[in-house]
């Protein structure tokens, strides 16, 4: 048996026979060189070492090697006698084969769960509609299913939780856990009592939850993140002789808020001394990531009739910019250790909260140098025209506009900058245009509120049942009594079908067909008891 193995891997093709011949080439550059034996006609560059197992060496009955050269080689001469001296001193090297794996390997062995944990969300998306403020929250509900795959497991105890994670990228001290995230618990369920053996199959436990409306959405910003997890765990009872892990599920829920927005445009109107331009614009108050917004803008005032020398002095507007800016403060929180003291000398000095940080980073941005309409002749009504659209960068990782209670806000504005420069012309001839060499730059800004779209929903609590007008509030009334077992009285209460009472026998219905048709007439017939 031993040498089938030293066989198997003997038969190896000539590219492994070229690797060890390299190997052994590297480790013949060491300090542990082995010199040719005399007379062995080998060359330098060129070595081959038999490599065997542990139990070819041991079995004097394994058949001898005969390496695969070709015709002709130089080396084989020299093969023989270079391994019966790697035997004599006892040196013999193993390689591992990657290639080769006998047995099963570590990515294949897999620990047995006795049970699976899966949820289900039957609310809508978490959406809270209005600010902080005056926003009622929002609803989450759902199921949690425990799929048991055991004939029986004995659950010891099933808990779900729900929480609201801050973590500062930039905290009030580096390296430190508790100042870099912050996690409040806002629920926590208990699906189970008591232990519980629950049998093969899936078991569904509801959970639901009211998220007030002074929560804060979910936020990706260079100075925080604020996320909301939901973790489930269900602990399975030992059977003393193996632990079983527990079944744990984590997921991050998306909170947006909404923000209502005005159907009549933002007007506003900016004046620049000691100039006499005057800028009107008309624009949406509230934007959403998605989707691209139009802002009209007016300059009035941009000219001046000098009756002196009979010239028109007027403003040029030359290039045109808008950036959409957006500004993140926080406070970065310090934990009970790194706390330090406001006036450390005064007794009962009260902890520092924080350090307050802040950021503004540019999310849209366009330079237009040209699309307006300017009528600079005119010099009573002298005006630039334009309709400036912006909206957000294709990659731009925006966040919502938020103030929450814990300092965290998010603002966002508009910035337009105009670069305007003098000049002067006659009046009898405009195309005479001379610079003045006098310019000034226009900056405004404009206050502008990011959030999501609200879509079709509504609040929770606006959501009403719905009412039924046709439907009477109750069943009609029976105005008599009657004894039901009695057969008499029963039958004096059925109306018969022709609208006559008559007292003895009991009518029934015939219905007869005339000529083949569908069309029939009714009979009463009577029939004694």
């Amino acid at each position: 048996m031993p040498h089938r193995v030293a066989n198997f891997f003997r038969s190896s093709t000539h590219s492994l026979e070229h690797q060890v011949s390299n190997f052994t080439k590297k480790s013949s550059s060491g300090s542990r060189r082995r010199a040719s034996p005399p007379g062995s006609g080998r060359s330098t560059g060129s070595e081959l070492v038999a490599y065997t197992s542990e139990e070819e060496l041991d079995d004097s009955h394994a058949p001898p090697y005969v390496p695969r050269l070709k015709m002709g080689d130089s080396r084989t001469s020299s093969f023989t006698s270079d391994s019966h001296k790697e035997k004599d001193h006892g040196h013999h090297h193993r390689l591992s084969f990657p290639g080769m794996h006998f047995g099963r390997s570590n990515k294949e062995s897999h620990v047995h769960t006795p049970a699976s944990l899966d949820w289900k969300l039957e609310s809508p998306p978490i959406v809270m509609y209005g600010n902080a403020e005056n926003s009622t929250g929002a609803l989450l509900s759902g199921q949690l299913f425990l799929h048991i795959k055991d004939e029986a497991l004995e659950i010891e105890s099933f808990t779900a939780t729900l929480t609201i994670r801050v973590s500062q990228k930039k905290p009030f001290a580096n390296h430190c856990a508790e100042c870099t995230s912050q996690c409040t618990e806002i629920k926590k369920w208990s699906m189970l009592e008591h232990p519980l053996v629950m049998m093969r199959g899936q078991h569904s436990f509801p959970f639901s939850v009211l998220m007030e409306g002074h929560l804060p959405a979910s936020m990706e910003t260079p100075l925080v993140s604020i996320s909301y997890e939901f973790k489930a765990e269900a602990i399975p009872r030992s059977n003393g002789i193996t632990p079983v892990p527990p079944i744990r599920l984590e997921k991050v829920l998306d909170v947006k808020r909404s923000l209502p927005a005005s159907e009549i445009p933002h007007h506003s109107v900016r004046v620049f001394p000691p100039t006499n331009i005057k800028a009107s614009a008309h624009y949406p108050h509230v934007i959403h990531p998605i989707g691209s917004y139009t802002l009209a803008l007016r300059l009035d005032g941009i000219s001046k009739l000098n009756p002196r020398v009979n010239t028109i002095e007027y403003w040029k507007l030359k290039k045109l910019t808008w950036r959409l800016e957006e500004t993140i403060k926080t406070v970065a929180p310090a934990c009970g250790r790194h706390s330090p003291r406001l006036g450390d000398s005064e007794e009962g000095a009260q902890p520092k909260k924080g350090i307050v940080r802040s950021d503004t980073r540019i999310i849209g941005e366009k330079t237009l140098f040209s699309g307006w309409k300017s009528d600079y002749i005119s010099a009573n009504d002298a005006k630039v025209e334009l309709e400036l659209e912006y909206s957000l960068g294709k990659h731009a990782r925006s966040a919502c506009d938020t103030k929450s209670q814990d300092g965290t806000e998010v603002s966002h504005q508009l910035m337009v900058e105009m670069v305007v420069s003098q000049e002067w012309a006659p009046v009898n001839k405009p195309s005479l245009v001379t610079h003045t060499g006098v310019g000034r730059i226009l900056r405004m800004h404009f206050g502008t509120i990011l959030t999501e779209r609200g879509g079709i929903g509504i609040s929770w609590d606006n959501e009403a049942p719905p009412i039924y007008q046709d439907v009477p509030p109750s069943p009609p009334a029976y105005s008599q009594e009657t004894n039901l077992h009695s057969d008499a009285s029963i039958a004096e209460m059925i109306e018969p079908l022709d609208g006559a009472l008559t007292a003895g026998p009991v009518h029934r219905l015939v219905v007869e067909e005339e000529g083949g048709s569908s069309r029939g007439h009714r009979r009463a017939s009577s029939e004694g008891r």
